[in-house]
């Protein structure tokens, strides 16, 4: 898989999901080896996702995700839950992963990509 043909796939599940009302790209990057996609989306409950990933292309053609960044908040702004791999919970076990369940406190997270978040929403927004 291609770095442009990963991005479309990402696309594609935005716009095949009922319970996403908009979708939009920010920003998108793609390169031969590896690629930057940016974007935004909003849901049927007014909340929003507005996410960041950055992938390399291995030497097997496999999409490799090396940072990431998935920011969802409510109608308000008001934080939900973000997960990201940034490197600054050493403490947390599975570091770099996490989850900031408040704008203070974080726990520790799995490895996850965007489809794992949008399954993670889609728990509580078709509720």
């Amino acid at each position: 898989m291609t770095i442009a043909e990963y991005f479309e796939t990402i696309t594609d599940r935005f716009l095949m999901v009922s319970f996403v009302t908009d979708f939009k790209i920010l920003k998108q990057v793609d390169r031969s080896k590896n690629g930057h996609m940016r974007a935004r989306a909003i849901f049927s409950d007014h909340s929003q996702l507005e996410f960041s990933e950055f992938v390399e292309q291995t030497a097997e053609a496999e999409i490799q995700l090396v940072t990431y960044s998935y920011h969802w908040a409510d109608e308000n702004g008001n934080l939900i839950r973000r997960w990201d791999n940034a490197p600054h919970f050493p403490h947390l076990d599975k570091f770099p992963h996490h989850i900031h369940v408040s704008e203070r406190e974080a726990a520790p997270g799995e490895p996850i990509n965007i489809f794992g978040v949008l399954g993670e929403i889609e728990k509580t927004v078709k509720k």
